[in-house]
């Protein structure tokens, strides 16, 4: 098992990507260490799933994007023992629920407050930590950005997503820099992953979804996971500073391929 003795710690874990990656990292042998901002029932279906495996697990419900939630957090997480693995999962969702209806202002301030303020104040908080684990194991952060942050794409959502993410996966190339050779800092760049928002997609959204993609198809949150676990795995020990995208070849020319 590629994670086996390993503790990792997965934020935004209760649905889509964080459970999946959490879920692949229990069937690798890791211990997990999960973290929802307030959905406990989920949190607690995930943890079931860990389990499972027959793996320790242990739950935390926190508020990233609030100072004293977060400290008390990753004070409590790192109390479990010598971190291997940390996944800043955890981010603001404006595309489902109620805050799909706020202003293009609302939505930007809690995107950086939770996808960039706090995947950066997190790491700081843990990095110490990492780093001495990372003298004689291995250490891994993983971060989240999006494919299209430093192509650019048209519309809302783009002036949204693209200079939040672009954030993320700058900070991540000099975290990776501050961190060498003790801890692997990569950033995950996923694409069109169907996770809450594309299930109930528009079909004009799953026609797109589909032909950006060269593989012409939607990406899943097992897809993302099992590109974390490639990154978060000893074996990938030479590694690091690198975004990782996930998104079945960025196609855009967007041609319909021929028949035949």
């Amino acid at each position: 098992m590629q994670l086996k003795d390993q503790i990792a710690v997965v934020t935004g874990a209760s649905t889509g990507i964080g459970r999946a990656i959490a879920v692949t990292f229990a069937g690798q042998g890791a211990k997990l260490i999960l973290h929802a901002r307030s959905n406990q029932q989920a949190l607690e279906q995930t943890e079931s799933l860990v389990k499972q495996y027959g793996n320790t697990c242990q739950t935390y419900l926190a508020d990233l994007t609030c100072a004293q939630q977060r400290q008390e957090f990753t004070t409590a997480a790192l109390a479990n023992g010598p971190i291997n693995i940390w996944v800043n999962n955890a981010g603001a969702d404006i595309l489902t629920g109620s805050e799909a209806n706020l202003c293009f202002s609302e939505k930007l301030k809690k995107l950086w407050d939770m996808d960039v303020a706090g995947t950066i104040e997190v790491c700081r908080l843990i990095s110490q930590s990492l780093s001495d684990v990372g003298k004689t194991a291995n250490a891994v952060i993983l971060n989240m950005g999006w494919d299209q942050a430093e192509t650019g794409q048209s519309g809302d959502s783009g002036q949204l997503f693209a200079p939040t993410k672009a954030a993320v996966m700058a900070y991540s190339r000099s975290l990776a820099r501050s961190l060498a050779p003790n801890v692997r800092v990569n950033c995950l760049a996923p694409g069109w992953i169907q996770t809450a928002w594309g299930d109930s997609a528009p079909a004009h959204w799953n026609q797109r979804a589909q032909a950006e993609a060269l593989m012409q198809r939607w990406g899943t949150p097992q897809d993302v996971a099992n590109t974390a676990l490639y990154a978060a795995a000893p074996s990938s020990s030479f590694i690091t500073g690198q975004i990782l995208s996930v998104n079945g070849g960025l196609n855009h020319e967007q041609r319909t391929p021929p028949e035949s």
